[in-house]
């Protein structure tokens, strides 16, 4: 057995985990921020509701209703960009070549 392809083995068993996935590495912190993203955006849209229900019965500022409704409009118009931007990435990996 040749020395060299003994060597070559070895350090490749070494270097294997470090390719493999790590779910734990980097996906436990994007997953948190977009969880805590999701939590955000369905906090204002829920904030929004009740500020607008209490509008309706009378019982609200209208500026705060105001505010509330450009919170929320912000926070659809960020959704729909975020939406928009996965879509296209996923057209552009789909029209890769294989």
């Amino acid at each position: 057995m040749d020395i060299r392809s003994l060597s070559a083995t070895s350090g490749y068993a070494a270097a294997r985990p470090a390719t493999q996935a790590d779910p734990n590495h980097l996906g436990g912190g994007i997953q948190d921020k977009l969880q805590n993203s999701f939590e955000d955006f369905a906090n204002t849209l829920q904030t929004s509701e009740q500020v607008s229900v209490q509008a309706m019965t009378g019982n609200a500022d209208p500026h705060v209703l105001v505010q509330a409704l450009a919170q929320t409009e912000l926070a659809v118009e960020t959704a729909v960009t975020v939406r928009n931007k996965v879509v296209d990435a996923y057209n552009e990996i789909m029209r890769m070549p294989v």
